[in-house]
Protein backbone atom coordinates (compact mmCIF):
# COMPACT_ATOMS: atom_id res chain seq x y z
CA UNK A 1 0.00 0.00 0.00
CA UNK A 2 1.60 3.28 -0.75
CA UNK A 3 0.87 6.74 0.41
CA UNK A 4 -1.27 9.17 -0.98
CA UNK A 5 0.09 11.14 -4.35
CA UNK A 6 -0.70 14.85 -4.16
CA UNK A 7 -2.97 14.52 -7.25
CA UNK A 8 -5.08 12.07 -5.91
CA UNK A 9 -5.28 14.05 -2.71
CA UNK A 10 -6.30 17.83 -5.32
CA UNK A 11 -9.34 14.90 -6.69
CA UNK A 12 -10.77 14.30 -3.32
CA UNK A 13 -10.51 17.92 -2.06
CA UNK A 14 -12.34 18.73 -5.40
CA UNK A 15 -14.86 16.22 -4.49
CA UNK A 16 -16.47 16.54 -7.71
CA UNK A 17 -17.06 14.15 -10.04
CA UNK A 18 -16.40 14.76 -13.84
CA UNK A 19 -15.78 13.36 -17.49
CA UNK A 20 -12.39 12.42 -16.15
CA UNK A 21 -13.13 11.39 -12.29
CA UNK A 22 -15.51 8.99 -11.09
CA UNK A 23 -15.84 7.80 -7.33
CA UNK A 24 -17.24 4.51 -6.48
CA UNK A 25 -18.39 2.86 -3.52
CA UNK A 26 -16.36 -0.14 -2.32
CA UNK A 27 -18.93 -2.61 -3.24
CA UNK A 28 -19.03 -1.83 -6.62
CA UNK A 29 -19.14 -4.67 -8.70
CA UNK A 30 -17.31 -5.71 -11.64
CA UNK A 31 -19.94 -4.49 -14.17
CA UNK A 32 -20.52 -1.38 -13.37
CA UNK A 33 -16.90 -0.21 -12.59
CA UNK A 34 -16.49 -1.54 -16.52
CA UNK A 35 -19.08 0.80 -17.57
CA UNK A 36 -17.16 3.63 -16.47
CA UNK A 37 -13.72 2.16 -17.84
CA UNK A 38 -15.20 1.95 -21.42
CA UNK A 39 -17.06 5.24 -20.77
CA UNK A 40 -13.27 7.09 -20.07
CA UNK A 41 -11.36 4.60 -22.37
CA UNK A 42 -13.52 5.94 -25.51
CA UNK A 43 -12.91 9.33 -23.95
CA UNK A 44 -10.03 11.24 -22.84
CA UNK A 45 -9.53 8.64 -20.15
CA UNK A 46 -9.34 9.90 -16.48
CA UNK A 47 -9.38 8.14 -12.93
CA UNK A 48 -11.45 6.14 -10.86
CA UNK A 49 -11.50 6.14 -7.28
CA UNK A 50 -12.75 2.99 -5.58
CA UNK A 51 -14.04 3.22 -2.03
CA UNK A 52 -15.18 6.84 -2.01
CA UNK A 53 -19.65 7.38 -1.28
CA UNK A 54 -21.95 9.64 -1.32
CA UNK A 55 -23.27 12.64 -3.34
CA UNK A 56 -20.68 14.40 -1.83
CA UNK A 57 -17.59 11.88 -1.79
CA UNK A 58 -16.96 10.89 1.54
CA UNK A 59 -14.25 8.41 1.98
CA UNK A 60 -15.25 4.98 3.17
CA UNK A 61 -12.44 3.04 2.77
CA UNK A 62 -12.17 -0.70 1.17
CA UNK A 63 -12.70 -3.75 3.66
CA UNK A 64 -10.12 -6.35 1.51
CA UNK A 65 -7.97 -3.84 -0.88
CA UNK A 66 -6.64 -6.73 -2.71
CA UNK A 67 -10.02 -8.32 -3.67
CA UNK A 68 -11.03 -4.67 -5.33
CA UNK A 69 -8.04 -4.80 -6.91
CA UNK A 70 -9.04 -7.94 -8.19
CA UNK A 71 -12.45 -6.81 -9.25
CA UNK A 72 -11.22 -4.17 -11.21
CA UNK A 73 -9.34 -6.74 -13.42
CA UNK A 74 -11.65 -8.32 -13.77
CA UNK A 75 -13.65 -5.32 -15.19
CA UNK A 76 -11.02 -4.79 -17.41
CA UNK A 77 -11.11 -8.03 -19.33
CA UNK A 78 -15.50 -7.72 -19.22
CA UNK A 79 -14.41 -5.20 -22.11
CA UNK A 80 -14.45 -6.03 -25.41
CA UNK A 81 -11.17 -5.82 -26.40
CA UNK A 82 -9.98 -6.14 -22.90
CA UNK A 83 -8.65 -3.04 -21.62
CA UNK A 84 -5.08 -2.52 -21.31
CA UNK A 85 -4.47 -0.61 -18.11
CA UNK A 86 -2.20 -0.20 -15.93
CA UNK A 87 -2.52 -2.46 -12.49
CA UNK A 88 -4.91 -0.75 -10.15
CA UNK A 89 -2.93 0.93 -7.35
CA UNK A 90 -4.06 0.94 -3.77
CA UNK A 91 -3.35 4.22 -1.70
CA UNK A 92 -3.81 5.02 1.86
CA UNK A 93 -5.57 8.09 3.09
CA UNK A 94 -6.50 8.95 6.40
CA UNK A 95 -6.00 4.73 7.63
CA UNK A 96 -8.13 4.14 5.48
CA UNK A 97 -7.52 2.29 1.56
CA UNK A 98 -8.53 3.25 -1.64
CA UNK A 99 -8.34 1.51 -5.16
CA UNK A 100 -6.93 3.84 -7.97
CA UNK A 101 -7.80 2.88 -11.32
CA UNK A 102 -5.84 4.83 -14.38
CA UNK A 103 -7.15 5.13 -17.65
CA UNK A 104 -4.42 6.42 -20.18
CA UNK A 105 -5.60 8.80 -22.77
CA UNK A 106 -5.14 8.18 -26.47
CA UNK A 107 -5.94 4.06 -26.39
CA UNK A 108 -6.28 2.31 -29.69
CA UNK A 109 -9.49 1.12 -29.80
CA UNK A 110 -13.42 1.36 -29.34
CA UNK A 111 -14.39 -0.55 -26.60
CA UNK A 112 -17.98 -1.81 -25.64
CA UNK A 113 -19.69 -3.71 -22.68
CA UNK A 114 -22.29 -6.00 -23.79
CA UNK A 115 -22.63 -4.63 -26.99
CA UNK A 116 -22.46 -1.06 -26.02
CA UNK A 117 -20.00 1.53 -26.57
CA UNK A 118 -20.60 4.10 -24.02
CA UNK A 119 -18.84 7.43 -22.94
CA UNK A 120 -18.52 9.81 -20.72
CA UNK A 121 -21.30 12.65 -20.39
CA UNK A 122 -20.46 14.71 -17.53
CA UNK A 123 -20.57 12.44 -14.53
CA UNK A 124 -22.76 9.76 -16.21
CA UNK A 125 -21.65 6.56 -18.48
CA UNK A 126 -24.15 7.13 -21.74
CA UNK A 127 -24.56 5.21 -25.15
CA UNK A 128 -22.59 6.73 -27.71
CA UNK A 129 -24.58 8.40 -30.58
CA UNK A 130 -24.29 6.94 -34.14
CA UNK A 131 -22.14 10.15 -35.21
CA UNK A 132 -19.94 9.89 -32.21
CA UNK A 133 -19.68 5.80 -32.39
CA UNK A 134 -18.55 6.37 -36.18
CA UNK A 135 -16.17 9.08 -35.60
CA UNK A 136 -14.50 6.96 -32.78
CA UNK A 137 -13.84 4.09 -34.96
CA UNK A 138 -12.72 6.37 -37.54
CA UNK A 139 -9.98 7.64 -34.99
CA UNK A 140 -9.41 4.23 -33.79
CA UNK A 141 -11.04 1.10 -35.53
CA UNK A 142 -7.68 0.27 -37.50
CA UNK A 143 -6.90 -4.01 -36.70
CA UNK A 144 -3.26 -4.51 -35.76
CA UNK A 145 -1.57 -7.07 -37.25
CA UNK A 146 -1.18 -9.00 -33.71
CA UNK A 147 -4.87 -9.57 -33.44
CA UNK A 148 -5.39 -11.15 -37.00
CA UNK A 149 -5.18 -14.93 -36.61
CA UNK A 150 -1.85 -16.84 -37.59
CA UNK A 151 -2.64 -19.16 -40.59
CA UNK A 152 -1.88 -22.51 -40.27
CA UNK A 153 -1.96 -22.69 -36.45
CA UNK A 154 -4.67 -24.40 -33.70
CA UNK A 155 -4.59 -24.49 -30.12
CA UNK A 156 -2.11 -27.26 -30.22
CA UNK A 157 0.71 -25.15 -31.70
CA UNK A 158 0.72 -23.11 -27.98
CA UNK A 159 2.84 -24.47 -25.43
CA UNK A 160 0.52 -25.49 -22.29
CA UNK A 161 3.17 -24.95 -19.59
CA UNK A 162 3.58 -21.55 -21.15
CA UNK A 163 -0.29 -20.52 -21.26
CA UNK A 164 -0.73 -22.25 -17.75
CA UNK A 165 2.44 -20.73 -16.17
CA UNK A 166 1.37 -17.24 -17.71
CA UNK A 167 -2.57 -18.47 -16.70
CA UNK A 168 -1.13 -18.65 -12.86
CA UNK A 169 0.24 -15.37 -12.34
CA UNK A 170 -2.67 -13.14 -13.73
CA UNK A 171 -5.11 -11.89 -11.15
CA UNK A 172 -8.56 -12.02 -11.81
CA UNK A 173 -8.40 -14.69 -13.78
CA UNK A 174 -10.97 -16.26 -11.35
CA UNK A 175 -12.72 -19.56 -12.86
CA UNK A 176 -11.78 -18.97 -16.36
CA UNK A 177 -10.42 -21.60 -18.67
CA UNK A 178 -6.98 -21.29 -20.27
CA UNK A 179 -8.62 -21.05 -23.58
CA UNK A 180 -10.91 -18.41 -22.16
CA UNK A 181 -8.47 -16.37 -20.48
CA UNK A 182 -6.39 -16.21 -23.66
CA UNK A 183 -9.74 -14.84 -25.81
CA UNK A 184 -9.78 -12.19 -23.45
CA UNK A 185 -6.50 -11.24 -23.65
CA UNK A 186 -6.10 -11.39 -27.38
CA UNK A 187 -3.76 -14.43 -27.72
CA UNK A 188 -7.05 -15.99 -29.43
CA UNK A 189 -9.78 -15.06 -31.72
CA UNK A 190 -13.38 -15.67 -30.84
CA UNK A 191 -12.92 -18.72 -32.77
CA UNK A 192 -10.66 -20.21 -31.24
CA UNK A 193 -7.61 -19.71 -33.53
CA UNK A 194 -4.48 -18.65 -32.40
CA UNK A 195 -3.36 -14.97 -32.98
CA UNK A 196 -0.10 -13.60 -34.00
CA UNK A 197 0.29 -12.43 -30.43
CA UNK A 198 -0.92 -15.91 -28.72
CA UNK A 199 1.88 -17.44 -30.92
CA UNK A 200 4.82 -14.72 -30.50
CA UNK A 201 4.05 -15.01 -26.59
CA UNK A 202 3.35 -18.95 -26.09
CA UNK A 203 4.01 -20.76 -29.68
CA UNK A 204 5.97 -24.06 -29.94
CA UNK A 205 7.91 -22.74 -32.79
CA UNK A 206 6.84 -18.82 -33.42
CA UNK A 207 9.03 -18.32 -35.84
CA UNK A 208 7.27 -20.66 -38.35
CA UNK A 209 4.45 -18.68 -37.72
CA UNK A 210 6.14 -15.24 -37.77
CA UNK A 211 9.34 -15.33 -39.58
CA UNK A 212 11.48 -12.62 -38.49
CA UNK A 213 11.04 -12.56 -34.78
CA UNK A 214 13.67 -13.12 -33.64
CA UNK A 215 16.55 -10.90 -31.98
CA UNK A 216 20.16 -10.99 -33.25
CA UNK A 217 22.80 -10.01 -30.34
CA UNK A 218 26.13 -9.51 -31.19
CA UNK A 219 29.16 -8.02 -29.14
CA UNK A 220 31.76 -6.22 -31.29
CA UNK A 221 35.26 -5.72 -29.73
CA UNK A 222 35.37 -2.05 -30.77
CA UNK A 223 33.39 0.45 -31.18
CA UNK A 224 32.28 -0.26 -34.61
CA UNK A 225 31.44 -2.96 -36.80
CA UNK A 226 34.51 -5.71 -37.20
CA UNK A 227 35.57 -9.26 -37.69
CA UNK A 228 35.90 -9.69 -34.56
CA UNK A 229 32.84 -10.71 -32.29
CA UNK A 230 29.99 -12.78 -30.28
CA UNK A 231 26.58 -13.51 -31.82
CA UNK A 232 23.70 -14.80 -31.06
CA UNK A 233 20.23 -15.10 -33.07
CA UNK A 234 17.40 -16.12 -30.08
CA UNK A 235 14.03 -17.52 -31.83
CA UNK A 236 11.80 -17.75 -28.97
CA UNK A 237 8.62 -16.81 -27.57
CA UNK A 238 8.70 -13.24 -26.79
CA UNK A 239 9.20 -13.65 -22.59
CA UNK A 240 12.19 -16.19 -23.13
CA UNK A 241 13.96 -14.01 -26.37
CA UNK A 242 14.04 -10.93 -23.58
CA UNK A 243 15.26 -12.80 -20.64
CA UNK A 244 18.11 -14.25 -23.40
CA UNK A 245 19.01 -11.32 -24.48
CA UNK A 246 19.65 -9.57 -21.16
CA UNK A 247 21.30 -12.56 -19.66
CA UNK A 248 23.69 -12.20 -23.19
CA UNK A 249 24.34 -8.30 -22.35
CA UNK A 250 25.02 -8.57 -18.67
CA UNK A 251 27.42 -11.87 -19.17
CA UNK A 252 29.55 -9.08 -21.96
CA UNK A 253 29.36 -6.61 -19.34
CA UNK A 254 32.40 -4.97 -17.86
CA UNK A 255 32.58 -4.88 -14.43
CA UNK A 256 34.67 -2.12 -12.38
CA UNK A 257 34.96 1.10 -10.99
CA UNK A 258 34.54 4.54 -11.37
CA UNK A 259 36.27 7.59 -10.17
CA UNK A 260 34.21 10.49 -8.51
CA UNK A 261 36.52 13.03 -7.38
CA UNK A 262 38.83 11.20 -4.72
CA UNK A 263 36.39 7.99 -4.26
CA UNK A 264 35.83 5.14 -6.02
CA UNK A 265 32.59 3.70 -6.95
CA UNK A 266 31.92 -0.07 -8.19
CA UNK A 267 29.77 0.16 -11.47
CA UNK A 268 28.62 -2.12 -14.27
CA UNK A 269 29.21 -0.40 -17.56
CA UNK A 270 25.83 -0.18 -18.01
CA UNK A 271 22.58 -0.10 -15.42
CA UNK A 272 21.30 -3.09 -16.11
CA UNK A 273 17.31 -2.16 -15.61
CA UNK A 274 18.02 0.59 -18.12
CA UNK A 275 19.38 -2.48 -20.16
CA UNK A 276 16.03 -4.31 -20.20
CA UNK A 277 14.02 -1.37 -20.82
CA UNK A 278 15.51 -1.09 -23.90
CA UNK A 279 15.27 -4.80 -24.84
CA UNK A 280 11.46 -5.07 -23.73
CA UNK A 281 10.61 -1.60 -25.36
CA UNK A 282 12.01 -3.08 -28.77
CA UNK A 283 9.90 -6.17 -28.25
CA UNK A 284 6.83 -4.81 -27.10
CA UNK A 285 6.39 -2.37 -29.84
CA UNK A 286 8.17 -3.33 -32.99
CA UNK A 287 6.14 -3.84 -36.13
CA UNK A 288 5.71 -7.91 -36.53
CA UNK A 289 4.20 -7.40 -40.12
CA UNK A 290 7.53 -6.65 -41.22
CA UNK A 291 8.91 -10.40 -42.21
CA UNK A 292 12.86 -10.63 -43.31
CA UNK A 293 13.74 -8.21 -40.87
CA UNK A 294 14.48 -8.81 -37.27
CA UNK A 295 15.35 -6.73 -33.68
CA UNK A 296 19.08 -6.11 -33.73
CA UNK A 297 21.46 -5.55 -30.48
CA UNK A 298 24.81 -4.28 -31.04
CA UNK A 299 26.70 -4.23 -27.93
CA UNK A 300 30.49 -2.26 -28.98
CA UNK A 301 33.19 -1.41 -26.54
CA UNK A 302 31.25 2.48 -25.57
CA UNK A 303 27.25 1.71 -26.36
CA UNK A 304 24.97 -0.60 -26.76
CA UNK A 305 22.44 0.04 -30.09
CA UNK A 306 18.72 -1.42 -30.25
CA UNK A 307 17.00 -1.67 -33.38
CA UNK A 308 13.67 -2.62 -33.60
CA UNK A 309 11.76 -2.88 -37.16
CA UNK A 310 8.95 -0.65 -37.82
CA UNK A 311 8.85 3.32 -37.31
CA UNK A 312 6.96 4.66 -33.99
CA UNK A 313 3.06 4.20 -34.35
CA UNK A 314 0.07 6.23 -34.00
CA UNK A 315 0.70 9.87 -32.95
CA UNK A 316 4.43 9.27 -31.88
CA UNK A 317 7.71 10.64 -33.07
CA UNK A 318 10.83 11.19 -31.43
CA UNK A 319 10.24 14.94 -29.77
CA UNK A 320 7.06 13.28 -27.67
CA UNK A 321 7.57 9.82 -27.15
CA UNK A 322 8.14 10.49 -23.31
CA UNK A 323 5.08 11.98 -23.14
CA UNK A 324 3.15 10.22 -25.54
CA UNK A 325 1.35 6.65 -24.67
CA UNK A 326 0.37 4.34 -27.43
CA UNK A 327 1.07 0.73 -28.81
CA UNK A 328 0.49 -0.85 -31.66
CA UNK A 329 0.55 -4.39 -29.73
CA UNK A 330 -1.78 -4.78 -26.72
CA UNK A 331 -1.82 -7.76 -26.04
CA UNK A 332 1.70 -8.22 -26.03
CA UNK A 333 2.32 -5.36 -24.04
CA UNK A 334 -0.79 -6.33 -21.64
CA UNK A 335 1.08 -9.85 -21.09
CA UNK A 336 4.53 -8.78 -20.61
CA UNK A 337 3.38 -6.17 -17.84
CA UNK A 338 1.60 -9.11 -16.48
CA UNK A 339 4.30 -11.28 -16.47
CA UNK A 340 6.47 -8.75 -14.73
CA UNK A 341 8.47 -7.36 -17.50
CA UNK A 342 6.84 -3.52 -17.50
CA UNK A 343 6.93 -2.25 -14.36
CA UNK A 344 3.62 0.64 -15.41
CA UNK A 345 2.25 0.96 -18.80
CA UNK A 346 4.01 3.93 -20.96
CA UNK A 347 7.03 4.68 -18.46
CA UNK A 348 9.70 2.57 -20.24
CA UNK A 349 10.52 5.29 -22.01
CA UNK A 350 10.80 8.10 -18.97
CA UNK A 351 12.24 5.41 -16.77
CA UNK A 352 15.32 4.40 -19.00
CA UNK A 353 15.84 8.13 -19.21
CA UNK A 354 16.29 8.14 -15.24
CA UNK A 355 18.34 5.11 -14.90
CA UNK A 356 20.98 6.09 -17.32
CA UNK A 357 20.78 9.83 -16.00
CA UNK A 358 21.20 8.42 -12.24
CA UNK A 359 24.34 6.65 -13.64
CA UNK A 360 26.05 9.78 -14.79
CA UNK A 361 25.28 8.58 -17.75
CA UNK A 362 23.82 9.96 -21.01
CA UNK A 363 20.31 10.24 -21.60
CA UNK A 364 19.23 7.30 -24.55
CA UNK A 365 19.65 8.18 -27.84
CA UNK A 366 16.30 8.21 -29.37
CA UNK A 367 16.60 7.72 -33.56
CA UNK A 368 13.35 6.93 -36.18
CA UNK A 369 15.45 5.16 -39.32
CA UNK A 370 13.37 4.58 -42.56
CA UNK A 371 12.07 1.74 -41.43
CA UNK A 372 12.61 0.90 -37.87
CA UNK A 373 13.34 2.77 -34.57
CA UNK A 374 16.76 3.02 -32.53
CA UNK A 375 17.88 3.49 -29.47
CA UNK A 376 21.31 4.47 -28.05
CA UNK A 377 23.09 3.44 -24.58
CA UNK A 378 26.11 4.90 -23.80
CA UNK A 379 28.25 3.08 -21.26
CA UNK A 380 31.13 4.04 -18.82
CA UNK A 381 33.55 2.71 -21.14
CA UNK A 382 37.11 4.07 -20.81
CA UNK A 383 35.97 5.53 -17.50
CA UNK A 384 35.65 2.44 -16.60
CA UNK A 385 38.38 0.81 -13.94
CA UNK A 386 38.53 -2.85 -14.51
CA UNK A 387 42.04 -3.87 -13.64
CA UNK A 388 42.08 -3.41 -9.57
CA UNK A 389 38.29 -4.49 -9.44
CA UNK A 390 38.39 -8.44 -10.58
CA UNK A 391 36.84 -10.52 -8.46
CA UNK A 392 39.68 -12.70 -7.69
CA UNK A 393 37.65 -15.10 -5.40
CA UNK A 394 36.32 -16.60 -8.64
CA UNK A 395 38.81 -18.85 -9.50
CA UNK A 396 40.44 -19.30 -5.90
CA UNK A 397 38.72 -22.58 -5.20
CA UNK A 398 39.20 -24.01 -8.77
CA UNK A 399 42.71 -25.16 -8.22
CA UNK A 400 43.99 -24.14 -11.93
CA UNK A 401 47.52 -24.60 -12.74
CA UNK A 402 50.08 -21.78 -11.69
CA UNK A 403 50.01 -20.70 -15.37
CA UNK A 404 46.50 -20.09 -15.20
CA UNK A 405 46.42 -17.99 -12.54
CA UNK A 406 49.03 -16.23 -14.27
CA UNK A 407 47.35 -15.62 -17.23
CA UNK A 408 44.38 -14.29 -14.83
CA UNK A 409 46.51 -12.20 -13.46
CA UNK A 410 47.59 -10.80 -16.61
CA UNK A 411 44.07 -10.40 -17.57
CA UNK A 412 43.16 -8.56 -14.89
CA UNK A 413 45.81 -6.10 -15.64
CA UNK A 414 45.73 -5.94 -19.75
CA UNK A 415 41.64 -6.30 -20.29
CA UNK A 416 42.44 -9.48 -22.30
CA UNK A 417 44.74 -11.95 -23.58
CA UNK A 418 45.70 -13.73 -27.54
CA UNK A 419 47.42 -17.38 -27.35
CA UNK A 420 51.00 -15.34 -28.36
CA UNK A 421 50.89 -13.41 -24.71
CA UNK A 422 49.42 -16.34 -23.14
CA UNK A 423 52.68 -18.37 -24.65
CA UNK A 424 55.08 -15.86 -24.02
CA UNK A 425 54.00 -15.79 -19.88
CA UNK A 426 54.66 -19.52 -20.57
CA UNK A 427 57.67 -20.27 -23.04
CA UNK A 428 58.32 -23.81 -21.43
CA UNK A 429 55.05 -25.43 -22.42
CA UNK A 430 53.85 -26.52 -26.09
CA UNK A 431 51.51 -24.38 -28.00
CA UNK A 432 48.81 -27.18 -27.00
CA UNK A 433 48.77 -27.10 -23.61
CA UNK A 434 48.30 -23.48 -23.79
CA UNK A 435 45.12 -24.28 -26.59
CA UNK A 436 44.17 -27.02 -23.53
CA UNK A 437 44.82 -24.35 -20.64
CA UNK A 438 42.24 -21.72 -22.49
CA UNK A 439 39.66 -23.90 -23.52
CA UNK A 440 39.28 -25.11 -19.68
CA UNK A 441 38.90 -21.97 -18.41
CA UNK A 442 36.18 -21.03 -21.17
CA UNK A 443 34.75 -24.15 -19.68
CA UNK A 444 34.85 -23.08 -16.21
CA UNK A 445 32.81 -20.34 -17.43
CA UNK A 446 35.64 -17.67 -16.22
CA UNK A 447 36.65 -16.32 -20.11
CA UNK A 448 34.90 -15.88 -23.24
CA UNK A 449 36.56 -16.46 -26.73
CA UNK A 450 36.35 -13.62 -29.02
CA UNK A 451 37.41 -13.93 -32.96
CA UNK A 452 38.71 -16.68 -34.92
CA UNK A 453 41.85 -18.31 -35.68
CA UNK A 454 44.37 -15.38 -35.61
CA UNK A 455 42.52 -12.53 -34.78
CA UNK A 456 41.30 -14.90 -31.05
CA UNK A 457 41.90 -13.46 -27.99
CA UNK A 458 39.99 -13.85 -24.75
CA UNK A 459 38.22 -11.81 -21.86
CA UNK A 460 36.92 -12.03 -18.69
CA UNK A 461 33.14 -13.18 -18.72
Amino acid sequence: MTAMTDEIRELLQQGKKGEQTDFQPADVTSSRLAQSMVAMANGAGGTILVGVSGRKPKIVGLDDPEVAQDRAVEAALLCEPSLIIPLPKIVEVDERALLIVDIPRGLPHAYSLDGRYLGRRGTKNEPLTGEELRRLLFDRGERSFEGLPAPGTTYDDLDPEKVERYVGVLDGAGDLAADEVLQKRGGLTPAGEPTYAGVLLFGKEPFAAVPGCEITVVRYAGTEMGDEFLRQDIRDTLPEQIRRTEAFLVSNMRVGARLRGFDREDKAEYPVEAVREAIVNAVAHRDYSITGDQIRVFMFSDRIEVYSPGRLPGPVTVDNLVEERFSRNETIVQVLADLGFIERLGYGIDRMIRLMQGEDLPAPAFEETAAGFRVTLHGHGQHLITGDTVDRSRWAHLHLNPRQEEALEYLAEHGRITNREYQDLAPDVTSETIRRDLVDLVERGLLLKIGRKRATYYIFK
